[in-house]
């Protein structure tokens, strides 16, 4: 991994693995992880949990405040990873700002709508329901400059694909 890799965004749609791959991944680069989701608003937490898509105007205040995170981070840890669906390039650019390719990288858990429908619906708790999944799948706009990584196999297989994948860019 680039030394000049400060931040590593787990990106995708929900139940495809963005929190338990994230908090893997820091655990084996002694890295800060945190869940994007923790720093929705009530409102938008409120209005996923009803069905309701969100807007862009709904997630421009969210995004800048993961992107001011992004930066207390870099005094604190060497390597924050974030978990954040950043399904749009637009979103990916907010999270970016000002930063260098070598700085920030965003790995894109990828796998089938059926995988990611059966996760969903396994899971409890969460306030993201299922009926949502499409939307998302709808907005995701994948760009050459992720990083792909497959969902299929398991939690840590997927990480060291990840390593692994990071090392050689």
């Amino acid at each position: 991994m680039s030394p000049e890799l400060r931040t590593i965004i787990i990106m995708g749609v929900s139940g495809s693995g963005k929190s338990v791959v994230g908090r893997l991944l820091a655990q084996k680069l002694d890295a800060v992880f945190e869940d994007g989701d923790d720093f929705h608003p009530a409102s938008n937490k409120a209005k996923m949990a009803t069905g309701t898509p969100l807007t862009d105007d709904d997630r421009w205040p969210w995004y800048a405040v993961l992107r001011q995170r992004m930066e207390e981070m870099r005094h604190l840890t060497p390597v924050y990873i974030l978990a954040c669906s950043a399904l749009k390039p637009i979103y990916r650019e907010k999270l970016r700002a000002h930063d260098a390719d070598a700085a920030l990288r965003f790995v894109l858990l990828d796998g089938s709508r059926d995988l990611i429908c059966s996760r969903m619906a396994a899971r409890q708790g969460h306030f993201m329901p299922l009926s949502l999944l499409e939307s998302q799948l709808a907005t995701l706009e994948a760009t050459p400059d992720l990083v792909r990584v497959s969902i299929d196999p398991t939690p840590k297989q997927i990480v060291e694909d990840i390593r692994q994948k990071l090392a050689a860019a």
